[in-house]
């Protein structure tokens, strides 16, 4: 019996986890691209027909024919060339190559899987399952080593990205065989249809749920609101036990039976619903509910989330059996083209359903089922590869047993180790680290800045520059809105902590993202107390505020954050002001989106004082700037005294940033 050499198995399981986090990566800011000319013109853009990328299997399916041979070591060059130039183009352009690298990627997955079951190409059965394994962990690593956003597509580490394409097209040449005439092969069997169909949805799915939330930690911990340490230790470290058990024992996870995968699928399940039910709230429908507070979370919802993040190497086994099951089914590349293409559509509906939990409110007759039901995205995430190994049977690739004995080599496990080191030591050196006391400067600096989800005036990724305004003028006391970045919409990079970390101030995140609301948070370089989180009614899109309160010099403020609907509807603003109440030295700051000649407007100088008049009465300062359509404002109560304020205009977000001095 042939057995593969160690150092052979290591560059498969390389290759196939970078060609899998290369897939994950250009999925990522695919779907970012598409989702980012609908969030300039908060309607569906025209750009959406680029989702036809998707559908790229269709191509065998008609055509009947699979790649192979050096047409298939091609495609997946062509698609390391999409990885590499897509972060250096403008956001269409991004948009589309990196669709065009998800295309190739599909077409080149289903004619891997026909070339394998044609036994044309010859792998190590746990080389493919091991290289997911991998890609997921190095997807945690390369964010964790730069607060969330993956340090190889974004900032200074961009040539790490090409080092990893490179090593990818120099192993694909090498490993990959290229025979020169491939010859017709009859399958041994005949595959069904409907099964063959099932197995590619279950593989896709398995991608997708990955996809969705496991390659990135940060995601769950804005789920919940939990400690993001803790959930990458638990992430990354269960990952490398489940890698060490892949090295030691392979035979478990090869003649693992359906039904004990089965069970092991429905435990994560449950888990993974317990995780998000209690912070998937249960909105009063009439607007005498409101303010609408969340309610606190016992400390026993803790134990399903760390039973979620033990539990979600099932994933991989799924991958595992699937691929065997689908490689030996004897499917022909029509048929494999019809089942991927399917799965394809899946994949797709999935995006939509998850995207649609947040923009309901912009898409007609359909977006509003998906308000409040994020639960239910995931529910029918994770159905999908559970229900998908049922259709395995345990038997091997076709003429597996004839050259090759599962074989995982030890150095796969201690890399994988490594990895788990390197991501949580990068978390911790990149973490914020505010000092517990700091001194007072002068005024107390508070600043109010709606970042269009990371996003410039022009509609490029522009974190990185909105950080630079920021640190800029230095503020004591920072309102973000429309910073709820921590979704597939915009590459499950958590700009929050981003500029946290590189800030090092204190944090209250806000709402969870399974509520829908697009994302307020508060930032400080003290402490910040007693933080709380309401809801305001809302017929369209949900809309949220933050109470805090902030002590400097012995002086505790009352610190309000928040993002009104569009037209800054009169009932919300009418429970932010019965929420906040009388409470003394008030700093309510955000985008209310209410001008000062509104109803609105009026009735908050009510009770507070609009800080831009406090200085220049006449409405004009001494640049003469008359931003007399603001729809962001700094109102504090009266008492306090603003010493400036000033609207910085900047391409570095579609809103000025307000940044006001008082005592």
């Amino acid at each position: 019996m042939k057995r593969f050499s160690k150092h052979s198995s290591l560059l498969e399981i390389i290759l196939a986890g970078l060609f899998i986090l290369i897939f994950f990566q250009l999925l990522t800011d695919f779907v970012a691209g598409i989702y980012a000319f609908g969030l300039l013109g908060t309607s569906i853009p025209v750009e959406i027909v680029a989702v036809l990328l998707f559908l790229s299997p269709v191509v065998i399916l008609i055509g009947g024919k699979a790649l192979r041979g050096k047409a298939l070591v091609v495609a997946g060059e062509l698609a390391l060339v999409c990885r590499v130039i897509e972060p250096l183009l403008d956001t269409r352009s991004r948009m589309l190559v990196s669709g065009l690298g998800v295309a190739i990627l599909l077409v080149f997955l289903v004619s891997l899987v026909w070339n394998k079951g044609a036994g044309l190409v010859k792998r190590n059965g746990l080389s493919l399952p091991a290289g997911l394994a991998l890609a997921v962990g190095l997807a945690i690593a390369l964010r964790s080593l730069n607060s969330s956003v993956d340090l190889s597509i974004d900032g200074a580490g961009l040539w790490l990205g090409w080092v990893l394409a490179a090593a990818a097209a120099l192993l694909l040449a090498v490993v990959l065989p290229v025979p020169q005439v491939a010859p017709e092969v009859t399958p041994g069997r005949t595959a069904e249809h409907a099964r063959v169909i099932g197995l590619c949805l279950g593989l896709i799915g398995v991608l997708g749920m990955f996809y969705l939330a496991f390659t990135s930690p940060g995601v769950v911990a804005r789920w919940t609101g939990g400690d993001y340490l803790l959930i990458l230790v638990l992430a990354s470290g269960s990952l490398a036990l489940f890698s060490l058990l892949l090295v030691l024992k392979p035979a478990w996870f090869s003649r693992i039976l359906p039904l004990v995968l089965l069970a092991w699928n429905l435990a994560f399940l449950i888990a993974l619903m317990l995780t998000i039910l209690p912070y998937q709230l249960d909105f009063p429908i009439d607007a005498g509910g409101y303010p609408f507070y969340e309610a606190g979370v016992s400390s026993l919802a803790v134990i399903p989330l760390i039973m979620t993040l033990l539990l979600y190497p099932v994933l991989i086994v799924d991958f595992l059996l699937i691929w065997r099951t689908l490689t030996g089914a004897g499917a022909s590349a029509r048929s494999l083209g019809g089942g991927f293409t399917l799965a394809a559509i899946y994949l797709l509906l999935m995006v939509f359903a998850h995207v649609f939990t947040t923009v309901y409110d912009y898409i007609p007759v359909i977006g509003p089922i998906f308000r409040d039901q994020f639960w239910l995205v995931y529910l029918v995430a994770g159905l999908v590869p559970a229900l998908a190994v049922l259709l395995t049977r345990g038997e091997e690739t076709a003429g597996e047993s004839e050259y090759v004995r599962p074989h995982v080599p030890q150095a796969f496990a201690w890399g994988m180790v490594a990895l788990a080191g390197l991501a949580i030591v990068g978390a911790l050196f990149t973490a914020a680290n505010p000092p517990i006391e700091a001194a007072s400067s002068g005024p107390l600096k508070v600043m109010t800045y709606n970042i269009q989800q990371g996003y410039s005036d022009a509609g490029l990724k522009n974190h990185a520059g909105q950080l630079e305004v920021i640190r800029q003028f230095s503020p004591d006391i920072l309102g973000l809105q429309e910073s709820d970045t921590n979704r597939i919409a915009n590459g499950n990079s958590d700009i929050v902590r981003y500029f946290a970390d590189h800030l090092d101030m204190y944090t209250y995140f806000g709402p969870k993202t399974v509520t829908g609301t697009f994302g307020i948070a508060l930032l400080s370089r003290y402490p910040i107390e007693n933080p709380r989180t309401f809801y305001m009614y809302s017929e369209g899109e949900q809309t949220a505020a933050i109470e805090a309160q902030i002590t400097v010099d012995g002086k505790t403020y009352t610190v309000v954050v928040t993002h009104l609907g569009n037209g800054g509807p009169l009932v919300q603003q009418q429970a932010l002001l019965q929420a906040v109440g009388d409470a003394e030295n008030v700093i309510a700051m955000g985008d209310y989106n209410f001008r000062p000649d509104t109803e609105q407007y009026a009735l908050t100088t009510g009770t507070w004082q609009d800080a831009w008049l406090l200085k220049w009465p006449t409405g004009i300062d001494d640049q003469g700037n008359n931003p007399s359509d603001r729809i962001d404002h700094v109102f504090v109560s009266p008492g306090l005294v603003v010493e400036d304020i000033r609207y910085l205009y900047s391409p570095a977000s579609d809103h000025p940033a307000v940044l006001a001095s008082m005592r």
